[in-house]
């Protein structure tokens, strides 16, 4: 096991959320919508992972490598999954801190540091980050630099679970649970009891 030496800590929280931060005001009220139930997720994990081994069926070496935090327990549902489908692929499952590596650490102090576990060398691996939300597109730029801690993989494939859009960065995924479009200012909040859309309004 190999574990970044410039991270705290692992904090247990299975659950992200791809949003803009708001303030807070009890003239507001939320909408909430339910877009996917835990039976959904399970099937588009399903899927994900039947696309994964079908692009990867080369692959010797093959890590699925979930971003802390959202993005952990998804990459493990995802690695039993792909063994599952295809058991004689060597498939480990690792978890990757990108809190260091954010452009917007000068703005949003790093707080509770995650652990990154890698299992091994990376160089000559593919490696399937796996996040929960797809935003901006800058964590998925934090965890490619991150990712070069570990060694120079092959190949290095996207996977998420919500593509909300408002990119800022020229990042796409190769895998995709569910295109979501939502305003910028809405919440959308991932964890094991699905995906829902929450959005602000004043009263």
């Amino acid at each position: 096991m190999s574990k970044n030496p410039r991270s705290g800590e692992q904090t247990d929280v299975p659950r992200g959320t791809g949003s803009a931060s708001r303030p807070s005001s009890s003239s507001e009220s939320s909408q909430v919508a339910h877009v996917l139930t835990p039976d959904d997720v399970t099937r588009v994990l399903t899927r994900i992972a039947h696309e994964i081994v079908e692009r990867n069926h080369h692959a010797d070496r093959l890590h699925i490598i979930g971003v802390q935090r959202g993005g952990v327990w998804l990459a493990e549902r995802l690695v039993a999954s792909v063994r599952a489908i295809r058991n004689e692929v060597n498939t480990s499952s690792g978890s990757l801190d990108v809190s260091l590596f954010r452009d917007d650490i000068s703005i949003r102090p790093v707080t509770a540091l995650s652990t990154s576990t890698i299992d091994g060398d990376l160089t000559g691996a593919t490696v399937v980050l796996v996040d929960d939300v797809l935003f901006t597109g800058r964590t998925v730029r934090a965890a490619l630099d991150a990712l070069a801690q570990f060694g120079r993989p092959e190949r290095v494939q996207l996977a998420v679970l919500v593509d909300r859009g408002h990119r800022e960065l020229p990042i796409r995924p190769d895998f995709v649970g569910k295109n979501l479009p939502t305003s910028r200012t809405a919440d959308v909040e991932v964890d094991d009891k699905g995906v829902r859309v929450i959005e602000s309004g004043r009263r």
